[in-house]
């Protein structure tokens, strides 16, 4: 019997070539994705390729959305497996702490944070009772080690600090689950050209990002509490 996963911001990106890769390793996935029109088109695309997809909109930037997607996904696929909280934005990505307004960093906390923390909190205790995993994406830059060691960084501490809080909130799931069958663990696949970014030059391909995420998501192996990246342990 298949396995089922539900991908948020899945429509493109990053999220897309995580449903194309689990699909074709043998998953049932749920693509979520805020845009009716664009969530149905990428599930067209993956199912006319044979693969077993389907679509369940949700936004992670509204609670009534949230609330009717996890809704669905509670009474049409109980057997939920897999989550994976890919949806996101990088606010304005400022480039200093002076240049950051208020109203930039509640908007990149109202998406990578807030919203995601709705959802999760509405799934976890079906993935808790499945024995499955939760996986939130996270970025190098969410890492407080990162940040005060690394050379050289991008200080986008809108973007930065939401993604922070996203990983302090993976380790208290990681804390609830940590005497149970299920697990909760972050990801960064590190930069990434995409859409996010621009589509900033010099980054690794959507294709190897997505791989790296599936890899830990499906290698059979216990992550929880774990923050990694394409090279295994990632300091938080």
């Amino acid at each position: 019997m298949k396995k089922t996963a539900f991908v948020t911001g899945a429509n493109k990106g990053i999220g897309f070539e995580i449903v194309k890769q689990l699909s074709e390793a043998g998953w049932k996935v749920i693509l979520g994705a805020r845009s009716t029109e664009r969530g149905e088109a990428a599930v067209s695309e993956l199912t006319s390729k044979g693969l077993d997809v389907e679509f369940v909109q949700v936004d992670i930037e509204s609670l009534e959305s949230i609330e009717q997607a996890a809704n669905t996904i509670q009474q049409n696929y109980p057997d939920l497996k897999l989550l994976i909280n890919n949806a996101g934005m990088p606010g304005a990505f400022s480039r200093s702490f002076m240049d950051t307004k208020e109203e930039n960093l509640r908007n990149a906390f109202e998406v990578n944070f807030f919203g995601t923390f709705r959802l999760n909190q509405r799934l976890f205790p079906l993935i808790k009772n499945n024995e499955g995993t939760i996986i939130n994406v996270s970025t190098d830059m969410a890492s407080l080690d990162h940040m005060q060691n690394a050379e050289s960084t991008l200080n986008a501490f809108d973007y930065n600090s939401s993604k922070t809080a996203n990983n302090a909130m993976t380790l208290s799931m990681a804390y609830e689950v940590r005497n149970s069958g299920a697990q909760v663990f972050a990801v960064t696949p590190g930069f990434t050209t995409t859409d996010l970014n621009g589509n900033a030059a010099g980054g690794k391909s959507k294709e190897a990002a997505a791989a790296i995420i599936v890899g830990y998501a499906i290698d059979g192996k216990c992550h929880n509490g774990e923050f990694l990246d394409e090279k295994g342990i990632y300091a938080w």
